[in-house]
C-alpha cells in the first residue's frame, strides 16, 4: 500500500514506462494514463491505478508528469478539451520532462501561467535513454521555481541518480538539446567507427580492447557496439526521436554553426524516411553499409 505522494504519469513510452515503475517501487500512488491502451497492464499489475483519461489520471496528484513525444502532442494533452491543467489541484506541479525544445516549451509554460497561474511549471527533461530509466540512474535536467517545486524533490530522487537545477524555465529545455546534440553525434562516430573497423578486419571487441582504460572508452561505446555486432536494434532510443532532438538543436540554434549535426541530421532523416525510425539510433551503421 503506497504511503506518499500521489503521482500522475502521462505518456507511458521508452521513458515514462520506466518512470512510473521506479514510483510504484518507491511506494508512490501512481496514476497512469496514456493515449494508446495495452501499456499500462504491467504497472496495474504492479500496483498503479489506471486512469480512463488524462484528467482523471492528474485529479488527485500532487506531481503531475508529462512525458509525451511532440510539442503537439504535449499541447493537446494539457490544454486541449479535456486538457488536463484543467483538472489538476491548486498548486500542484506539473512536471514537463517530455523533449520539446526551448520554444514550445516558453510558449506552453506562459500559457499555463496565464490561464492556471496556481500551478507550478517545471521544465525538467532528463539526460538518459531507456536503459538509464529502467535503472532509475538518469539525471533531472530541472528548471522554474525551485522553491515552489520542491514537492517534486521526492520523485525525481525516485526515477534518476541526481536532479541539476539549471535556473529559469527554459533552461532545462535547452541544457537537453545541448546534451541529445552531443549524443546524436556520439552515436553517428560510433557508427561510423564501427564500420571503419571492420573494413580494415578488425572486430568490434578489438576496437574497444584499444580504448579500454583510456581517456577516449566513453562507457556509452560499448554497449552499443554489442548491438552493432549482433543487429539487434531494439529500441532505447528511436531513430526517429533522435533525429526530432537534432533537427530542434537546429531549429533554435544558428545551424551555420553546428555543421556536423546538419549533415547527421540529413543522414539520420534519409533512414528514416527508409523506413528504420522505429528502430534504435545504432541501425544507421546498417543503414549506411547498405549505401552503394
Amino acid at each position: 500500500m503506497s504511503t506518499q505522494q500521489t503521482v500522475a504519469v502521462l505518456g507511458l513510452g521508452t521513458m515514462g514506462h520506466p518512470f512510473a515503475a521506479n514510483l510504484i517501487a518507491k511506494g508512490f500512488d501512481v496514476h497512469v494514463w496514456n493515449r494508446s491502451s495495452g501499456k499500462d497492464d504491467d504497472l496495474v499489475a504492479q500496483g498503479a491505478t489506471r486512469a480512463g483519461s488524462a484528467t482523471e489520471a492528474v485529479a488527485s496528484a500532487k506531481v503531475v508528469i508529462s512525458m509525451l513525444s511532440t510539442p503537439e502532442a504535449t499541447e493537446e494533452v494539457l490544454f486541449g478539451d479535456q486538457g488536463a491543467l484543467a483538472a489538476m489541484q491548486e498548486h500542484a506541479i506539473l512536471a514537463q520532462m517530455g523533449t520539446i525544445g526551448e520554444e514550445a516549451t516558453l510558449r506552453l509554460a506562459e500559457k499555463a501561467k496565464q490561464h492556471y497561474p496556481t500551478i507550478v511549471w517545471l521544465d525538467a527533461p532528463v539526460s538518459g535513454s531507456k536503459v538509464p530509466a529502467e535503472k532509475a540512474q538518469v539525471l533531472v535536467l530541472a528548471s522554474g521555481d525551485e522553491e515552489r517545486g520542491k514537492a517534486a524533490q521526492p520523485v525525481f530522487d525516485a526515477i534518476g541518480k541526481g536532479t541539476k537545477w539549471l535556473g529559469p524555465v527554459g533552461a532545462g529545455s535547452r541544457m537537453k538539446l545541448v546534451v541529445n546534440a552531443w549524443l546524436v553525434m556520439l552515436m553517428q562516430a560510433i557508427n561510423e567507427s564501427s564500420i571503419l573497423a571492420d573494413h580494415f578486419g578488425f572486430s568490434s571487441d578489438d576496437l574497444w580492447s584499444v580504448l579500454d582504460g583510456g581517456p577516449l572508452a566513453v562507457p556509452y561505446m560499448k554497449p552499443k557496439l554489442a548491438k552493432i555486432d549482433s543487429s539487434d536494434y531494439s529500441t532505447e532510443m528511436a531513430l526517429e526521436w533522435g533525429l526530432k532532438d537534432a533537427l530542434l538543436a537546429l531549429d533554435e540554434a544558428n545551424a551555420d554553426q553546428l555543421p556536423s549535426l546538419s549533415r547527421v541530421a540529413e543522414i539520420w532523416q534519409k533512414a528514416t524516411d527508409d523506413g528504420l525510425g522505429e528502430k534504435d539510433i545504432s541501425v544507421v551503421t546498417d543503414y549506411l553499409r547498405n549505401q552503394k
